[in-house]
């Protein structure tokens, strides 16, 4: 069973950097794929970013393509989101989530595993 623990987050001003990690219990790095979403007050939770199986690629939704990467360490198990040219918009509690599938897409449903979700508030 595949557990995710994030750390990172906190409050940052606007242009400013956070890094978010999730760590990766119950399954090896490079077979499973992992993805960060967001949930902002008062919407809807959307998709982040996701690298895939070690190797097979990565994905980025459009609005943090520029700003937002995404990698791992296979020693630590460890998979991590670095945030730069923070804006007020990126404010949302992050959560990390798993799924077994080489490539699970954007979609929620596809991921099985969830972190508990950590805060990240970008002010103004």
């Amino acid at each position: 069973q595949v557990q995710l623990v994030e750390s990172g987050g906190g409050t940052v001003q606007v242009g400013g950097s956070l890094s978010l990690s999730c760590v990766v219990s119950g399954r090896t790095l490079s077979r499973v794929a992992v993805a960060w979403f967001r949930r902002a007050p008062g919407k809807e939770r959307e998709f982040v970013a996701m690298r895939t199986y070690t190797g097979y690629g990565t994905d980025y939704v459009d609005s943090v393509k520029d700003r937002f990467s995404i990698s791992e360490d296979n020693a630590l198990n460890t998979v991590t989101l670095q945030m730069n040219s923070l804006k007020p918009e990126d404010t949302a509690i992050y959560y990390c989530a798993s799924s077994t599938s080489i490539w699970p897409g954007r979609a929620a449903r596809s991921y099985v595993a969830w972190g508990q979700g950590i805060q990240v508030t970008v002010s103004s």
